[in-house]
């Protein structure tokens, strides 16, 4: 998908229903955070999601409208748990950052790493919580939750966020936090995600490795991303042998 999308320039994904839903829930987070609470969530939901729908619809993207109309329904009924969510979890603590970018270079080689952060807390103890907010159905299962590739996400965050500050790497803990559209109950669930000094060493020669093999032009398909998560644009096409 890499190559298609950045090297041959095929076609590039532009959103769909569930990409206007994330990123609006993601900007509603964000704004309740900073503000602690001092907005109308809701209202600042359905300002974010009619827009990111409005931007697709000009681009010529087919949208199914009863599915919008139920995640608009369904976002009215979670965004009120998100702050709630984080003082059960967390207790008291200092809001750090939102939406904070990463811009480093990579140990070995002159490519830098680039990313950005949802969010990160302080709390009483003088941990740094780092957190990426994950919009999904109903919630994951295990196998999801201890996912290698899904959790890297985190471990790569937690290792330069720390080399960016430099803040010891063990005063650095890593949460995911699910915010399930279809949940009947703990709508909002915040979970540790454990990134041990094993598994920082691990993630980063997989990083170095996927670099050295970009830039060979040894392009590898990861064939777990043709079906799961919004799936590849490009499967079964005539861009895919599968």
């Amino acid at each position: 998908k890499h190559k298609l999308s950045y090297i041959d320039e095929v076609k590039k994904f532009v959103g769909n229903e569930y990409t206007a839903f994330g990123k609006a829930i993601h900007d509603t987070c964000e704004r309740s955070v900073l503000s602690g609470s001092a907005i109308n969530q809701r209202s600042y939901f359905t300002h974010r999601f009619l827009k990111e729908i409005q931007n697709l619809f000009e681009k010529g993207v087919d949208m199914d409208r009863k599915l919008l109309k139920d995640m608009k329904f369904q976002a009215e009924n979670l965004v009120d748990y998100i702050m709630p969510a984080l003082k059960d979890y967390f207790g008291e603590y200092e809001v750090v950052s939102a939406e904070e970018d990463l811009y480093l270079p990579i140990d070995g080689i002159e490519h830098k790493y680039k990313g950005f952060i949802d969010l990160v807390l302080k709390t009483k103890d003088g941990k740094y919580h780092v957190i990426d907010w994950k919009s999904c159905s109903w919630g994951w299962d295990a196998r999801r939750k201890a996912d290698r590739m899904t959790t890297y996400q985190l471990t790569y965050y937690k290792y330069f966020f720390a080399k960016k500050h430099g803040i010891d790497i063990k005063d650095i803990e890593t949460h995911f936090a699910l915010l399930k559209r279809t949940a009947k109950k703990n709508k909002v669930e915040i979970f540790k995600v454990s990134s041990g000094s094993k598994k920082v060493e691990n993630s980063l020669k997989l990083l170095n490795k996927a670099v050295y093999n970009i830039k060979n032009k040894r392009y590898i398909k990861n064939r777990l991303s043709c079906t799961s998560g919004y799936g590849c644009e490009f499967y079964n096409t005539q861009y895919c042998n599968r």
